[in-house]
């Protein structure tokens, strides 16, 4: 499905393009795809060269669930002292967090197609191998204890949202008490590979710079608002796209030509 679109990019950017080829859920559960995407992105940063390649010249991309990978690659190669470092990390539209799901982008966006927010959590749960009974009350951070909610509200809030982004309308929605069985179940969501959004400040730090785009019409966009924020926060630079008139998917299907026309 993606060949169009890596085709257009490698010729727009007259790069090397490599498609990573990744086992995918629910046949290869999580996190097969994340250790795919890390063996194929290390043996291109040590082979580069036989491809032409300037190994310092590597920049890792990924759309949606594409995003949240590209991320977690990222972050698990910060302390690789025997591998180049990654040039860049480019996060298109990314899925970043499994803590909030009442962001103002996901109430504003929760109907809007192709990304509808009870879809967005089905399939984390399904990716996850999670029972999809829990769909409803992930919503409401009942599945975080005190003292994460805590930490993880320092990186994850509405609070941290620019305004402007909040004119669609936005309620901040009450917690619900924690579900001990819930946590013990869900624990694997808050994994910084599944969450990248999650990873410690040391981790942060040390990224490379990156490019984010984000869709006013996505339940995604908050995540991508708030990964930029923690990049800035910590020194790395960011260069923002925000796509006013942008939905999920927006570039996946601006590529396919004339089958059908949108404005972004």
């Amino acid at each position: 499905a993606y060949e169009r679109t890596c085709r257009h990019l490698a010729r727009r950017s007259n790069s090397v393009f490599v498609s990573v080829g990744y086992r995918l859920a629910p046949e290869h559960p999580y996190p097969a795809q994340f250790e795919d995407c890390v063996t194929a992105t290390i043996h291109f940063l040590r082979t580069a060269q036989e491809y032409g390649v300037d190994p310092s010249r590597i920049i890792i991309c990924g759309d949606s669930s594409g995003g949240t990978l590209t991320a977690a690659v990222a972050q698990a190669l910060v302390n690789r002292s025997d591998l180049p470092k990654l040039r860049a990390q480019i996060l298109i539209y990314p899925f970043l967090q499994c803590v909030d799901f009442e962001l103002p982008s996901y109430q504003q966006n929760k109907g809007v197609p192709i990304l509808l927010k009870e879809r967005t959590i089905a399939l984390g749960l399904r990716y996850a191998d999670k029972d999809l009974r829990y769909l409803e009350e992930i919503t409401k951070w009942s599945h975080i204890p005190e003292d994460l909610r805590l930490k993880y509200k320092k990186w994850v809030s509405a609070d941290h949202i620019p305004q402007k982004f909040k004119a669609r309308g936005y309620k901040p929605s009450p917690t619900l008490p924690l579900g001990e069985e819930m946590f013990e179940t869900l624990r694997p969501l808050l994994n910084p590979v599944f969450s990248p959004l999650l990873a410690e400040d040391s981790v942060i730090a040390q990224l490379p710079e990156a490019f984010i785009l984000t869709c006013e019409y996505d339940v995604l966009r908050d995540d991508g608002l708030l990964y930029k924020k923690r990049l800035e926060d910590h020194g790395v630079k960011v260069i923002w796209c925000h796509l006013q008139e942008g939905f999920h998917g927006t570039v996946f299907l601006a590529l396919w030509g004339r089958l059908l026309a949108f404005r972004s």
